[in-house]
C-alpha cells in the first residue's frame, strides 16, 4: 500500500497510522512538524527533508534504520518496536521524548540530549546507559536490558525509575530525592 502526497507541499501535520503502508515519500513536505505513521508495514522512512520535524511517531513498524540527524527540532521521538540496531540522536539537542523500546539496541548515547525528560529504552540490548548529562530526567523506564551498572546520582529530578529485568549489582539513589516509584527487581542486587 501506499498514498501520493506529492502535490500536498504544505502539510505540516499528517497522520497516517494504520494504513499497511509499505512506502512513504516525504520528500516535498519541508515544513512538516507532525507525522505519524505508527502500525505501517514500513522498511524505510526517510525524514531527512522535514527539517522542521517537532514529533514523530513511526512506532510498529518493520524499520531497521531510522535517520534523525537533519531533524533538529525534534521534541517528540517514538520509535519503538520496530527492528533497529543502531539509534542516533545526537544531533536533536531538544529531544524532550524518547520512546525507543523492543528494538535491537546495543548502544545508545543521549549525552546530547540535555532536555530529555522521558526515556522509555527498555527491552532492548543495552548494557550500559551513561545518564550523567541528562539532568532533566523524571521518568526512566530501562527494563530489561542487559545493564550491569546504573548510576542515576546526577538525575536528581528523577520521580520513577523502573530497570527490573537487568543485570544491575548495586542501586544507589540516595541523591533521587523526588523518587516516588522505584522497581529494580530480578537483577542481582
Amino acid at each position: 500500500e501506499s498514498i501520493d502526497l506529492s502535490n500536498n507541499k504544505e502539510l505540516i501535520y499528517l497522520n497516517i497510522k494504520g494504513c499497511k503502508l509499505t512506502s512513504l515519500d516525504l520528500s516535498n513536505h519541508p515544513s512538516l512538524t507532525y507525522l505519524d505513521c505508527e502500525s505501517n508495514q514500513l522498511t524505510t522512512l526517510d525524514v531527512s527533508q522535514n527539517t522542521d520535524l517537532a514529533s514523530l511517531l513511526c512506532e510498529d513498524n518493520m524499520l531497521t534504520t531510522l535517520n534523525v540527524s537533519m531533524n533538529n527540532d525534534l521534541i517528540y521521538l517514538s520509535c519503538f518496536s520496530n527492528q533497529l540496531t543502531t539509534l542516533d540522536v545526537s544531533k536533536n539537542k531538544d529531544l524532550t521524548y524518547l520512546y525507543c523500546f523492543n528494538n535491537q539496541l546495543t548502544n545508545l548515547d543521549i549525552s546530547s540530549n540535555t532536555a530529555l525528560t522521558y526515556f522509555d529504552c527498555r527491552e532492548n540490548l543495552l548494557t550500559s546507559l551513561d545518564l550523567s548529562a541528562n539532568t532533566a530526567l523524571t521518568t526512566l523506564l530501562c527494563l530489561d536490558n542487559q545493564i550491569t551498572s546504573l548510576d542515576v546520582s546526577a538525575n536528581t529530578a528523577l520521580s520513577g525509575l523502573f530497570c527490573d529485568g537487568n543485570q544491575i549489582t548495586s542501586l544507589d539513589v540516595s541523591a533521587n530525592n523526588a523518587l516516588t516509584s522505584l522497581t529494580c527487581s530480578n537483577n542481582l542486587l
